[in-house]
Formats: C-alpha cells, structure tokens, sequence
C-alpha cells in the first residue's frame, strides 16, 4: 500500500511539473547560430567584399505539417527564409565575405526614394540633391527549400517489470535546402549546393500497472513528455551549413580565393 502511495504521489508531482512547463511565460530571445564556429573559421577572401542580391528563398515542397487525422492547412517549413539567408551572408567569415543589397522588397524601396526625390524637388527646386544611387549586385543568390521528408524513420523501445516500466520512441525527418550563386554579367551558374539535415522528435514516457486485493482491483496510470525540434531553427541552420559551403565550393573552383597568410619568420627573409 505504501509502494502504491508513493507512486500515485510520483505521477502527481510530474503531472504538475508538466502542467507548469506547459503554462511557463518565457521572454523573447535572440535566436543563436547553429554553425558560429564553423563561420568565424571560415578564411578572410583574397579580394574586397563581393555585393550579392538575394531576390527569394522559399519553400518549393509545398508540403503541409504532418497532423494525425487532422486536415492541416499549416505548411511544413517557413515559406520565407530569406532573412536567414541575408544573415548567415552578412556574418560568414567574420562578416569579410559579402556586402548583401536589398532586393527582396526592392519596390517599397523604390517607392520611398521616389518620394523622397519629389519632397526635394518640391521645396528645394532644380538645387535639389539626388540620391545616391543604389549599389548593383555582381552575384545573385537563389535557392530554396526544396525537400522535406517525414517519417522517414521512426522506432522506440520500452520494457516492464512487475507492471512499472519506461518506454521511449523517436522519429526521423529530414530538409533539404539548394543554394546557387549566379553570375549577373553573364547569367552564368557559377556553383550549385545542396544540404541536408536530420530533424529528431523523441518520446520518453513511463506506465504503470498494479494489481492489489487479491487481484480484484487494478491501478493503472502513464506520464510522458515529448520534445520536437523545431523545424524553423533547423532550416536555419541548414541555410548556415549551406552558405559555408558555397565559399567553399567556389574556392575549389576557382571563382574565388581565400587570402594568403604570410608568417612574419617568412617575411622578414624574403626582405632579407
């Protein structure tokens, strides 16, 4: 009977560990770089900084958020990741690599320099300053998310002893991004990447079943908590990994180079 107290006290206590979690008000956070070792490691490039435009990167799957016996009009992946493209541009290599202009909402940018343009001609006349005018791009970066595969494997475990036991399961999916570098002066394909990355959810839960007074009466209960990675986080590490990359591809192809480190011991003989 004690055995039983104490166990019905356990699940008790977890039920209300799992009731708190769930109601938990957290602050926003800023979210933090998968690859940040990876992109600081990254060599300095033998030329200046490269301008690149980014126009769109968005989902191609078009594949809806797998719900059981649920009609889910919610899309697997973020439809939008250009901002996480724009960021890992700017902050590869120490932020050495790219200069990215804005063209993703290139009109709205258009529209307030027009506006801009007739205040001035407006108040100061034919004296009115021009704008400077916007930087141009020499390579354009696109791509997408072009896979996303779920339940591609799913499996778990689980044992009893004397009615009291855990059991934990896993699934497997997996996003495919493809990212290209274009040439604007020729239009040509100057490198092509694709990168992929395993999305973990996992299922730890532990039952139990008793039996007492003579095995006319019966005790039942289970608690379990399952952690899903998040599915936007993980294509925005996987556009990181892609964009490393793609300055790694190019380096071995030859469509640039990273800058040569000169030892001050070599130095000071070639002076000599």
């Amino acid at each position: 009977m004690i055995k039983i107290f104490l166990t019905i006290t356990l699940l008790l206590l977890s039920n209300c560990a799992i009731s708190q979690k769930a109601g938990l008000e957290t602050k926003p956070e800023v979210t933090e770089m998968k690859l940040q070792k990876e992109f600081d490691s990254v060599p300095a490039p033998a030329q200046k900084k490269i301008t690149v435009a980014v126009y769109s990167f968005q989902d191609k799957t078009g594949q809806r958020r797998n719900t059981p016996n649920v009609a889910s009009f919610s899309t697997a992946v973020t439809q939008g990741a250009e901002p996480f493209l724009i960021k890992a541009l700017q902050d590869v290599g120490q932020g050495l690599w790219f200069d990215v202009v804005e063209r993703v909402n290139i009109d709205n940018l258009i529209k307030e320099r027009t506006i801009i343009k007739q205040m001035r001609d407006m108040y100061e006349g034919a004296n009115s300053k021009n704008l400077q005018p916007l930087q141009f791009a020499g390579i354009v970066v696109e791509g997408g998310i072009i896979g996303y595969d779920s339940g591609m494997e799913s499996g778990g475990i689980a044992y009893k002893w004397l009615g009291i036991g855990p059991q934990s399961q896993y699934s497997k999916d997996i996003v495919t991004v493809s990212l290209r570098a274009i040439s604007v002066s020729s239009g040509k394909v100057l490198t092509t990447i694709t990168v992929s990355k395993t999305i973990y959810s996992t299922g730890d839960s532990i039952a139990i079943l008793k039996a007492f007074k003579g095995g006319t009466a019966f005790f039942e209960a289970e608690t379990g908590l399952t952690i899903n990675e998040p599915t936007t986080l993980a294509v925005k590490a996987t556009v990181e990994a892609a964009v490393v990359e793609l300055i790694k591809e190019g380096e071995r192809k030859g469509i640039w180079s990273y800058k040569t480190i000169i030892n001050n011991n070599e130095e000071k003989n070639e002076k000599q």
